[in-house]
């Protein structure tokens, strides 16, 4: 199977947690490596953007001197979307339903960038 099939099956069972509604794979620099966003969604602008609010997240931490950007976690009216480091070229951005505890989410989304990381760096 070839790394992209790979990191699709990740996806695919990331989607079997509930309250998981997306998930893609997107590079640091916000090219779209994988996705499973609806159809009416543009993925390579969601994987662009996603890649910039990470970056401009992890660059506010780094001018405060306030550690290590973990994870940013986004809340809008509708949804949670937890975008996560799956190695040094790649970030796992995952959307879930807005009531969702993220216990399991946030552990579930860990294991699945780091199988990532070794798939992509």
């Amino acid at each position: 199977m070839s790394v992209k099939g790979l990191i699709e099956e990740v996806l695919r069972q990331l989607k079997t947690i509930g309250g998981v509604e997306s998930s893609a794979v997107v590079t640091r620099d916000g090219l779209l490596v994988a996705s499973d966003v609806s159809t009416d969604v543009d993925a390579e602008t969601f994987a662009a953007m996603s890649a910039s609010m990470v970056g401009s997240a992890e660059t506010a931490i780094t001018e405060v001197k306030a550690g290590t950007t973990a994870r940013v976690i986004v809340e809008t009216d509708n949804s949670k979307m937890i975008a996560l480091g799956a190695g040094a070229k790649a970030l796992l951005v995952v959307l879930t339903k807005r009531d969702v505890p993220l216990g399991l989410i946030l552990l579930k989304a860990g294991d699945a960038a780091r199988k990532i990381s070794g798939l992509v760096d």
